[in-house]
């Protein structure tokens, strides 16, 4: 699919005299958390930094994500944007908001931006990994951080579904029913799993993906459907059918969000631009 087709806003509110557009890269664990974005009544991340911030610069911040993540979901690196009238060197936020900031959320790195930049509609592409683990092998430091499975199957198997989710698709059928989404189409770089082990030596399971966008709970159910097809020893073509049949009564199951991880949110135009050049233009999209 085109970028050209994605159908996202290209003029953002401006910056006043004397205002600044700080970038943040944040990592944290969600295991205490109602997910990224601010709800009342809920701790969320977008709100613990956003009063933190209000606190130290005696503004009230409004924080802009790259997208959401839902209760229990991680992010290895999740971007974010927000304007202040503070002269703090923006290289400073990181180390400021690192003392006060709770330790399951830190911030990787913090940079001054132009006010053509938005965290979520300048994105040109976001990865997520999924992670589970045999239950016989899940230790007490694994809690709410990978998801026990109770066997491995082989990752030629896994492949041959997972390849199946590659390219440009209508992902109906792997969004949840509360996605508000005008279009279901998106473009999936990279869908892939892979082995390795913990730091403990245990071998861990990788589903790894990246896309221009995502559905609401669109990873979960493709990584849910995926195990179930491999427990039942159902083969790859009633996968791809499900696929295509835009029909969500057809998804198996949604995963735990235990391991689930925002692993990467790039702005780089040309890390994905193969993809670009491979795929003709398609319905557009809008995120």
């Amino acid at each position: 699919m085109a970028r050209a087709d994605w159908r996202r806003p290209s003029a953002f509110k401006g910056l006043e005299e004397g205002e600044h557009r700080i970038r943040l890269f944040i990592s944290y664990d969600g295991t205490s958390f109602s997910g990224w974005q601010r709800q009342d009544g809920e701790r969320t991340v977008q709100e613990e930094i956003e009063r933190t911030l209000g606190g130290i610069l005696g503004e009230e911040i409004t924080l802009f994500g790259s997208g959401r993540t839902d209760s229990g979901v991680h992010a290895l690196r999740q971007a974010a944007h927000f304007d202040t009238f503070s002269n703090i060197a923006p290289d400073k936020f990181r180390i400021i908001l690192n003392t006060h900031l709770p330790k399951t959320i830190r911030i990787l790195s913090s940079d001054e931006v132009g006010p053509d930049f938005h965290a979520r509609f300048s994105t040109e592409s976001r990865e997520y990994w999924y992670l589970i683990k045999n239950m016989e092998d899940m230790l007490p430091f694994d809690e709410g951080r990978i998801t026990p499975v109770r066997r491995f199957y082989p990752l030629e198997r896994m492949n041959a579904l997972s390849s199946i989710l590659e390219g440009t698709h209508d992902f109906t059928t792997f969004s949840s029913a509360r996605d508000k989404s005008l279009s279901k189409m998106r473009d999936i770089y990279v869908s892939r799993w892979d082995e390795s082990e913990d730091i403990y030596g245990y071998p861990v399971l990788r589903y790894r993906v990246a896309g221009n966008a995502f559905l609401y709970h669109q990873v979960r159910s493709m990584v849910g459907t995926m195990l179930s097809f491999l427990s039942k020893d159902m083969d790859e073509h009633s996968f791809s059918e499900i696929l295509e049949s835009r029909d969500r009564s057809l998804v198996h199951k949604t995963a735990p969000s235990d391991g689930l991880y925002l692993a990467d949110v790039s702005y780089d135009r040309t890390k994905y631009e193969w993809f670009e050049r491979e795929h003709g233009s398609a319905a557009g999209t809008e995120r």
